[in-house]
């Protein structure tokens, strides 16, 4: 197979180009590095199945001679972060909902199959816990930028659907819930990353609220092989499967085991969301899924522990690292 993957060179698409490759398809990226990196593919520079296109999917020219080339599209290229979201959230918006446009309407020009990543986000504040995916969303006001991204991907899922409806162009959605491992930056607020560099220069680990909030994390080696499995069958096609772990930790849990796994001399300190992502941030305060459907269909399910995570996590940040790894990180490039 010949796969098209938008945001490719970010975190999670960088880890299911090695996959793909691995498994013999061939993978043609297209990233503008806006939050990718072309540090996280150079290790595949060398490989023939290989190419990466530095641009936009704002470019209907280029994404119609690439998606033209493919036989399936992966679309990954979207505004991630809760820190970039609520600092630019028209850019989360015009980002994620134009680029949904423009992939969706070159896949139907040329009839090709989409996959679509989006988020548990999309649950918004529901407290029908664990989600499943036919379950009601809960969005919060529209003057809460908290929630703009969460609005955008489920225009872009209600857009993939209609696409799948009304012209039977074959659509799978992903919703992604808490996904971790190397190659995640922290400079978005993610929070695994942050707190493992954080752990491993013994400074404060710093928790928003009283980090009694919890979340189910996923190692990124998990994720990619539930979208590469979604990707081969054709079951999966006008469905929307939930996909991470369903182990609760709380982010006060969770600083304390990376603390302990680093062996970091770091105290915990508390920080109010309104100082940390300003007056008036909301936040989910549990996000499971429930997985029984692609488990149903396609017996996948999460492998690696949250151990495993932290430690993969700061075995990757105690590796040297260049100038620009460190500048990225830090929010001064990119």
């Amino acid at each position: 197979m010949r796969y098209l993957i938008t945001g490719g060179a970010g975190f999670i698409g960088s880890h299911l180009c090695d996959l793909l490759l691995a498994g013999g398809d061939e993978v043609h990226v297209l990233d503008d590095l806006s939050t990718g990196r072309l540090e996280n593919v150079e290790h595949l520079q060398e490989n023939p199945a290989f190419a990466i296109t530095i641009g936009t999917v704002h470019e209907h020219a280029a994404i119609a001679e690439l998606v033209a080339e493919a036989d399936a599209v992966v679309h990954l290229a979207a505004a991630v972060g809760v820190r970039l979201v609520v600092e630019r959230p028209v850019h989360a918006i015009e980002t994620n909902v134009h680029c949904t446009e423009v992939v969706l309407a070159h896949a139907d020009e040329h009839r090709r199959p989409v996959l679509l990543a989006s988020t548990s986000e999309v649950y918004g504040k529901s407290s029908a816990l664990p989600f499943k995916e036919d379950g009601d969303l809960q969005m919060g006001a529209t003057d809460k930028a908290r929630w703009a991204y969460a609005c955008s991907k489920a225009i872009d899922e209600f857009l993939a659907m209609a696409y799948w409806r009304e012209r039977e162009l074959p659509i799978t959605v992903a919703r992604l819930f808490n996904t971790v491992g190397p190659r995640q930056t922290g400079r978005y607020g993610m929070v695994v990353p942050r707190l493992v560099s954080q752990a491993l220069a013994d400074e404060p680990l710093t928790v928003y609220g009283d980090g009694m909030q919890t979340r189910c994390f996923c190692h990124v080696s998990d994720v990619v092989r539930a979208l590469a499995d979604l990707l081969r069958e054709p079951g999966a096609h006008g469905g929307v499967f939930n996909v991470g772990a369903t182990e609760e930790t709380s982010i006060l849990e969770l600083a304390r085991l990376v603390i302990e796994l680093t062996g970091s001399q770091s105290e915990i300190r508390f920080m109010p969301y309104d100082r940390a992502y300003g007056k008036g941030f909301e936040d989910m305060y549990r996000r499971v899924p429930d997985t029984a459907k692609i488990r149903g269909l396609t017996g996948w399910s999460p492998q690696r522990s949250l151990e495993d995570v932290i430690r993969d996590v700061a075995q990757e940040r105690r590796a040297p690292r260049s100038f620009a790894d460190a500048a990225f990180e830090a929010g001064e490039t990119g």
